[in-house]
């Protein structure tokens, strides 16, 4: 990173936190209003949580409203948002039909897809690790109704590059470098209310800390209408791991600046990205 000049004007980014419901209409007219209120904050990347257009009362909802990447309502809302705002958009995830290298009826991907500020999808990334967790009542294993992706994915914005992972990916940190010299990760999320209560923050100042780079973490925050709670606390942090702002539950918007000059002071000062050995 040291090659590009630290003179990059700061770049305002902010994660949404939602409370997503089963009724998938009702969830883009919120994000909608949440996308609104960032721009009108000056934000310009928006990173929209996990599940952010549908919650179902049981894992096999989502089938309903599985699209083929390419087109269906959900990624049209998302390009029309992104050029509607001019801004860029990571579009949390949505559920995208199985097609190789078979289609599978059972299940779906769960997909990260990135829109520049005129539109174009550009990116896409499929969650790679699948979350499994029994502890009382609480019981989740998405490989139940979600087939996993395969590849580690990035994409350059104007400040620099910017990798893309999905919450239970947070708990793996060999994924984050393969993803090369970011400037920003992002990890929308649906971490439960026990887990996250656990390890949400710790997990996140770690990967930005092991990185020297910012996390933008958009989170599901929140008691669902399917009996689900989420943890919340959607935040920003920068490459020394300080949380620049975070917000602990409900709806709103998280936003803060991406410096490159920041990157390069803890760079410079505590030199560890250029002190790796081992790949």
């Amino acid at each position: 990173m040291s090659d590009r000049p630290v003179t990059t004007p700061p770049f305002r980014v902010a994660a949404l936190q939602m409370v997503s419901t089963p009724e998938r209409e009702r969830n883009l007219h919120d994000a909608e209003r949440l996308i609104a209120q960032a721009s009108e904050q000056g934000a310009q990347l928006v990173l929209l949580p996990e599940y952010f257009c549908f919650m179902g009362h049981k894992d096999s909802d989502k089938l309903a409203v599985r699209e083929t990447y390419g087109d269906g309502p959900i990624q049209r809302f998302l390009a029309d948002s992104a050029r509607r705002h001019g801004v860029w958009v990571i579009g949390g995830t949505l559920p995208l039909a199985v097609t190789a290298p078979a289609p599978d009826a059972t299940r779906v991907l769960n997909s990260t897809l990135v829109f520049d500020p005129s539109g174009a999808q550009i990116q896409r990334y499929d969650k790679i690790h699948l979350f499994n967790f029994e502890k009382g009542a609480e019981s989740f294993d998405e490989a139940r109704t979600i087939a996993p992706g395969g590849e580690v994915r990035t994409f350059e914005a104007p400040f620099g590059r910017v990798g893309l992972s999905v919450c239970y990916d947070l708990r793996f940190p060999e994924l984050y470098r393969r993803m090369g010299d970011c400037a920003l990760i992002v990890v929308p999320s649906a971490f439960t209310y026990t887990t996250g209560r656990a390890h949400w923050e710790m997990l996140l100042r770690a990967r930005a800390v092991e990185n020297q780079c910012y996390v933008l973490a958009a989170a599901q925050g929140g008691s669902h209408e399917n009996g689900r709670r989420t943890w919340g606390h959607s935040m920003l942090i920068d490459p020394w791991g300080e949380i620049v702002a975070v917000l602990e539950e409900g709806p709103g918007v998280v936003a803060g600046e991406i410096d490159r000059a920041r990157i390069e002071e803890v760079r410079r000062s505590l030199p560890a990205w250029r002190h790796r050995v081992l790949a």
